[in-house]
């Protein structure tokens, strides 16, 4: 006979994330890097020329902060399927990033090291956050 304890126990038990999930999406690693992208990007595009500031690099800032924002959306969304649909936005967001980072490097904007830098971390997020999504 099951009493109320055990029944709150069991509920508790359904409730819970599992073992290797995430209490914040503060603490997933695509997150952070996501955030350092967006830092890197925000450097980047400060040497840009005047004429980009609401072109190229408002482009690159803005897609660089939704990666890390539909992260975080998703994650606080009630389930799998929103979250995995968020994590696509997010990885759409990666996908545009390393687009416009190939167009600044071919028209000579910013400090090509910084660039390197940048379409690593893109890269690494993107691939995170496909494995994220196959996994869901």
């Amino acid at each position: 006979m099951k009493t109320a304890i055990s029944d709150q126990r069991s509920a508790l038990r359904k409730s819970s994330p599992p073992a290797d999930f995430a209490r914040s999406y503060r603490e997933l690693l695509v997150w952070q890097r996501s955030i350092e992208l967006t830092v890197a990007l925000y450097k980047l595009t400060r040497a840009f020329p005047r004429e980009e500031t609401f072109g190229l690099a408002s482009q690159l800032r803005r897609a660089s902060v939704s990666i890390a924002s539909n992260i975080a959306e998703g994650y606080g969304r009630g389930s799998k399927g929103e979250y995995r649909n968020f994590l696509g936005m997010a990885r759409g967001s990666a996908l545009e990033v390393q687009t416009q980072l190939v167009i600044a490097r071919e028209l000579g904007l910013g400090n090509p090291g910084e660039i390197t830098t940048a379409e690593r971390l893109a890269d690494e997020a993107g691939k995170m956050l496909w494995a994220m999504m196959q996994k869901l």
